[in-house]
């Protein structure tokens, strides 16, 4: 179906406002050459410092422009080389030694060496960096010592006392606490990419006042990833160009690439449904159905949760009581059913299913959404609210912008409102701002997300330990503390796991988050987009993305299945494609004279 006839057909009223939403973002780009290729990020990013940021448009960000000494297959997600060429694991499983490549080099001409590395882990540990991941690397010998012991701001110990050591200028070696089956993935995970010393140490000489946003500006930053910036307009787009000193340049297609700050999901379809943007990361809930059939839409479950976190420190909050009543009395089915619509899965636990040999822990509720608000009801009488108790204070449930969570909170609010007698109130905040309201604990109850870095429960589970960065509940619990770190040393898979289950009972239990659902892939992409594929992370990775000509893509059309859901549509990208130049089909480096279709 065309475009024009989906939007008619479909959404002749409510995508109006998304049209002229679109067009004015068309507007803002017309003086612009177009970019190759253009992808929704879905907000505004908060930095492109890979050592600071959690947020899922930032990781997206930043896979742009750095790189790690491993990257991941964009299909099977398995670590393949990325600054380093090669690496050996010892029998033992504690140490890891990477051999860097020697044609690696910063995007100022600087050759990349164990030096750089050795001062990003560094940087990325130091307390004063406060990096959010930073526990993410206490695997290495020394590493939690280095970050948690402080004297005066600074970290008590040297660095020397870090099982981080370079070898020779292109060797780096890892010395682990305890064998850590997921080590490899982390090293692809960008927190662990490195900077450049000495961008920020000129920043530093040059914007002693301000040297910390400086370093990371277009004409400032540099880069060892695929891409550089070439330049950033706030609550627009970011610009990223080719990096001509990458390593693997020649295996890169597009000469640019643009991320969009569109927080609109209907603006974001619009521009999609127009070639505006040949990515985006979520479609509007009530047209999903419509987009079921097509080829450019083929959700597939994926490790992401989506829940709400508690501050348990701010009465009545404060009291497990009332946290267990607000979520049996969430409608996890009617959110799925009628909100969402893609096929999420109703959640009960934090760990999402499809880690191989684990099976999650859930928190205690009925075999029906009555049986649950029956229960909810004795809770909020047993907490002392309710009939013949106190009267309940309004809370506030807090999200960022965005349609969806807006309509899940109003089904929650008014859940709570008709069964418990719960007045609610909603806030919503621009991303950034709303990552600072929720670090600072200045919430009640938080939307949530955590999509897995790894696939292992313990990258949901290690999140709620005690005074962990990304645990923002004010929730601790010595014995999940105990538990946590008693499986990530042992050694028997099986029992490693059961470990891992018991501390996500007592999360479950004491109910500082509450589980809503699990998540399934939604992106929208064009058809002739080559070298993306769907994963169990949703993660995609730049460097391998390419144009294909028609050729490939009715070779790709051939194949389909005969399921009723690869219906053929506007496939947005140049009919004679867009290849790498080590690519055969490359046209010798000539780019084609119209990028984009209908731009």
């Amino acid at each position: 179906m065309a475009p024009q006839r989906f939007l008619r057909q479909v959404l002749p009223v409510l995508l109006l406002l998304g049209i002229l939403a679109a067009a004015v973002y068309a507007t803002r780009g017309a003086r612009l050459a177009p970019a190759d290729f253009v992808f929704n990020n879905g907000t505004e990013i908060q930095t492109l410092d890979p050592a600071t940021v959690t947020g899922v448009p930032e990781g997206r960000a930043i896979r742009m422009v750095f790189e790690g000494l491993l990257v991941a297959h964009p299909k099977t997600l398995e670590p393949q080389p990325g600054c380093a060429e090669s690496w050996e694991v010892s029998d033992d499983g504690l140490t890891y030694t990477f051999h860097l490549r020697k044609n690696a080099r910063w995007s100022n001409g600087d050759l990349i060496t164990a030096d750089d590395f050795m001062w990003s882990f560094e940087r990325f540990l130091d307390p004063r960096t406060a990096a959010e991941y930073a526990y993410m690397a206490w695997y290495i010998e020394g590493a939690e010592a280095f970050t948690t012991e402080v004297e005066d701001g600074a970290p008590k110990h040297s660095f020397d006392t870090v099982g981080i050591k370079k070898l020779d200028d292109y060797t780096l070696q890892f010395h682990l606490n305890s064998p850590t089956p997921f080590f490899l993935e982390l090293m692809a995970f960008y927190p662990m990419f490195p900077v450049s010393r000495k961008n920020i140490e000129d920043a530093k000489e040059k914007y002693p006042n301000s040297w910390s946003r400086e370093w990371l500006k277009p004409e400032n930053i540099i880069c060892n990833g695929p891409y550089v910036v070439e330049f950033r307009r706030v609550n627009d787009r970011v610009r990223f160009k080719k990096n001509p000193m990458y390593w693997d340049a020649d295996n890169v297609a597009f000469e640019t690439v643009d991320a969009l700050a569109v927080e609109s999901y209907t603006t974001s379809l619009n521009m999609y449904l127009t070639g505006a943007a040949q990515w985006i990361d979520v479609p509007p809930a009530n047209v999903i159905q419509e987009l079921m059939p097509r080829e450019d839409f083929l959700p597939i479950p994926y490790l992401g949760s989506y829940f709400y976190r508690v501050n348990v420190t701010k009465p009545p909050l404060d009291n497990k009581l009332v946290r267990q009543a607000l979520s049996l009395a969430i409608p996890r089915q009617a959110i799925t059913e009628s909100v969402t619509k893609a096929g999420q899965v109703p959640a009960y636990s934090l760990v999402p299913p499809g880690m191989a040999g684990y099976t999650g822990a859930e928190m205690a509720h009925g075999s029906s959404y009555e049986a649950d608000l029956a229960r909810a009801r004795e809770l909020i009488v047993e907490a002392g609210y309710g009939p013949g108790g106190k009267q309940f204070p309004t809370i506030e449930v807090h999200y960022n912008t965005a349609d969806s969570h807006r309509d899940i909170a109003i089904v929650i609010a008014d859940a709570w409102a008709k069964n418990l007698g719960v007045n609610v109130k909603l806030l919503n905040q621009e991303w950034k701002v709303y990552l600072d309201t929720q670090s600072s604990l200045g919430y009640d109850v938080s939307r949530s997300a955590w999509i897995g870095d790894y696939a292992d429960p313990n990258t949901y589970i290690d999140l709620f330990m005690t005074g962990g960065e990304n645990n923002k509940t004010g929730w601790g619990d010595p014995e999940y503390d105990r538990l946590v770190r008693m499986g990530n040393s042992e050694l028997d898979p099986a029992k490693r796991m059961s470990i891992m289950a018991e501390a996500e009972a007592l999360l479950m239990d004491a109910m500082a988050i509450m589980p809503i659902y699990f998540y399934v892939t939604q992106t929208t992409y064009s058809p002739r987009l080559g070298g993306y594929y769907p994963n169990v992370k949703d993660e995609h990775f730049p460097k391998y993305w390419y144009w294909m000509d028609d050729e490939e893509l009715s070779a790709k059309r051939a194949a389909y299945p005969d399921d009723g859901r690869h219906e053929e549509v506007k496939a947005w990208g140049p009919s004679e494609g867009l290849y790498p130049p080590s690519h055969p089909k490359a046209r010798n480096g000539q780019r084609p004279e119209e990028p984009q279709e209908a731009r």
